[in-house]
């Protein structure tokens, strides 16, 4: 079956490059992928495979049924968003929608899902149950598409047994995946302070309340949560990306200061203990300098968790696809994921697909790109991945 399986993956590598490269050229923001659901569908229906669109809004759910299709259920998920990005590689396939582009490799992940769709078709005669896919939409913005898969029930008629995910890896060799069980990546909530105070002229800062120098030191002093609150074992991050003043210059104070930031942890109790800290410091220390704030805290995604048993025999299934050399154990990460919404309510593994490109940069900056030789090696695997438990 694995010999099957690359052998159909290996003749479509110009066509995964090609679909890929579309997406790439066309991305669009979370929760607008209205050309890119369409797209999905279009070729899901030329290749004849049933598919429901609408989910979450734009995205897309297939079902390819094998034999005996009411004996098992399970489901494989790719993110189909683009981020606010202006793409700053000079490439045939370059995004032409200015201020978007694919640069977390959902591109990536569609196409080789798409891929993956094609090679279970293909080989329905020879497994059997049924394989749910979802394209799913907006995994970069808050409330995170996969909440709305779940609270739309698109995965309850039936519930999948599993589901497994799999994300680009730029600093992962092309032909190597990397993998965890367990606790694998962290929880992210959005922090959003507004800092207030008296404004005026630069000159006669005696008769202000300075929200600039209010929320420098707040920046620094919230960072006492992580460096001297938490628990040195449980790491967590706690990371200011923007501050904005409204309505300052060099020589005016202005009356409000904006800032906006994200928390991350590997442990809920801490994580909703923090919140409760950022809260009540941020109140306490401008209320000390005669200011005041307003502390909003967007819960976001929950830890991203993967079921030790079904991630240890992914990874057997991996090692007989890919070689045992080729499957590597990773640590765990901040970064966040909305697969996780997923982890919480079935089992799940999700991995790291290596795409390392040498002219590429890290992932969500202007220069990301992929080495295409990883869509051929990410379609076949979760093709194996999916069926090497439902042959007949």
């Amino acid at each position: 079956m694995i010999e099957k399986i690359k052998l159909i993956a290996s003749e479509m590598k110009s066509m995964l490059s090609e679909i890929r490269r579309h997406l790439h050229k066309n991305p669009e923001i979370s929760f607008f992928e209205f050309k890119t659901g369409r797209y999905i569908a279009d070729i899901l229906k030329k290749w004849g495979i049933e598919f429901t669109d609408g989910v979450a809004g734009t995205g897309v759910s297939a079902k390819i049924y094998g034999k005996d299709p009411e004996s098992r259920t399970i489901a494989l998920r790719a993110d189909i968003d683009a981020l606010p990005i202006m793409e700053g590689n000079d490439c045939d396939y370059k995004s032409q929608n200015d201020g978007v582009m694919h640069a977390c490799g959902h591109d990536a992940h569609t196409a080789s899902l798409l891929g993956t769709a094609y090679i279970l078709h293909k080989l329905r005669e020879e497994w059997s149950g049924t394989i749910q896919l979802i394209f799913q939409p907006g995994e970069e913005k808050l409330p995170g598409g996969a909440s709305l898969v779940l609270s739309e029930g698109w995965l309850n008629n039936p519930k999948p047994a599993y589901m497994l995910g799999q994300h680009v890896e730029a600093d992962l060799e092309v032909g190597k995946i990397g993998l965890r069980s367990g606790i694998f990546m962290a929880s992210a909530d959005e922090i959003y302070i507004t800092v207030k105070g008296k404004g005026g002229h630069g000159a006669r800062p005696n008769l202000c309340i300075d929200s600039i120098l209010l929320a420098s030191n707040l920046i620094v002093s919230l960072q006492q949560i992580v460096s001297r609150r938490a628990d040195p074992i449980m790491p967590s991050v706690l990371t200011f990306g923007k501050i904005n003043s409204n309505g300052g210059a060099t020589n005016i104070i202005p009356i409000e200061v904006l800032i906006e930031g994200t928390f991350r942890s590997f442990d809920e109790k801490w994580r909703f203990e923090a919140h409760k800290m950022i809260k009540e410091m941020s109140e306490m220390l401008c209320s000390a300098m005669g200011g005041s704030c307003e502390v909003r805290i967007e819960v976001g995604y929950p830890f991203l968790k993967n079921n030790d048993i079904l991630t240890a025999e992914v990874k057997k299934a991996a090692q007989l696809y890919l070689g045992n050399e080729n499957v590597l154990e990773l640590p765990p990460r901040m970064g966040a994921e909305d697969f996780a919404f997923y982890s919480q309510v079935m089992p799940t593994s999700f991995y790291r697909l290596g795409t390392k490109n040498p002219n590429g940069t890290g992932l969500h900056t202007p220069t990301f790109d992929i080495d295409e030789n990883a869509l051929e090696i990410g379609a076949g695997l979760m093709a194996w991945l999916a069926i090497k438990d439902l042959e007949k």
